[in-house]
């Protein structure tokens, strides 16, 4: 009975932290609307222990931005948005067969249409994604959502980069202190799945 209590009072606890959080952060922004910035995307470094106090994504990698519509990268985000969609479910075996799927759109990104500047940089991003993509694949799913982490930061640089025709939102988990993509403005959050499905907030949105 003690050990009910005690798990009770921790869920509660860290239920409300993320609450505090999440509204601190959003006061923070002095706005509860979407930001949307024009003439480019944000952009990271896969070094995403350091994220910065407004829950954006690092900048530490140097990313040439663009903010063209390309549909080249629909593939590597359809498949990343799988791994995404995978762990918000708790699902690990979802998570895995969506790193495969990614691992094969890099493969069939045509670099050939890339300056010769971007490609130096997109090989760059591509090295750290195709790893994480890789320990996803085979990782149980609390590695998978550390992963996940950092491929956030690589899809989203890849992005900046390269440009894409959807529309994302760059969203925010305060209790991780890391982002994620998403294809929806609703929060679902892949760092805790069903334990905290809601916690976060919308940063940033893509074209």
């Amino acid at each position: 009975m003690k050990k009910s209590i005690y798990l009770l009072a921790v869920l509660a606890i860290t239920f409300t932290a993320c609450k505090n959080e999440t509204k601190s952060t959003s006061e923070a922004s002095h706005s509860k609307e979407i930001v949307k910035e024009e003439g480019g995307h944000d952009h990271g470094d896969h070094d995403h222990g350091d994220m910065k106090e407004d829950g954006m994504m690092n900048e530490k990698r140097e990313v040439t931005e663009t903010n063209q519509k390309n549909d080249a990268t629909s593939p590597m985000i359809d498949a990343y948005l799988k791994i995404k969609n995978a762990l918000v479910n708790d699902d690990k075996s979802g998570a895995a067969s969506g790193a495969t799927d990614l691992l094969k759109a890099f493969s069939d990104f045509d670099m050939t249409k890339l300056s010769k500047e971007q490609h130096t940089e997109y090989m760059e991003i591509l090295e750290d994604a195709q790893e994480q993509a890789e320990h996803i694949v085979k990782s149980p799913i609390d590695h998978q959502r550390e992963h996940f982490a950092t491929l956030s930061t690589d899809i989203n640089d890849i992005i900046s980069l390269v440009g894409t025709s959807k529309t994302l939102y760059v969203d925010y988990c305060p209790m991780v202190k890391e982002s994620w993509l998403s294809e929806a403005k609703d929060i679902k959050n892949p760092y805790y799945g069903s334990k905290m499905l809601t916690c976060g907030s919308v940063k940033k949105q893509i074209n």
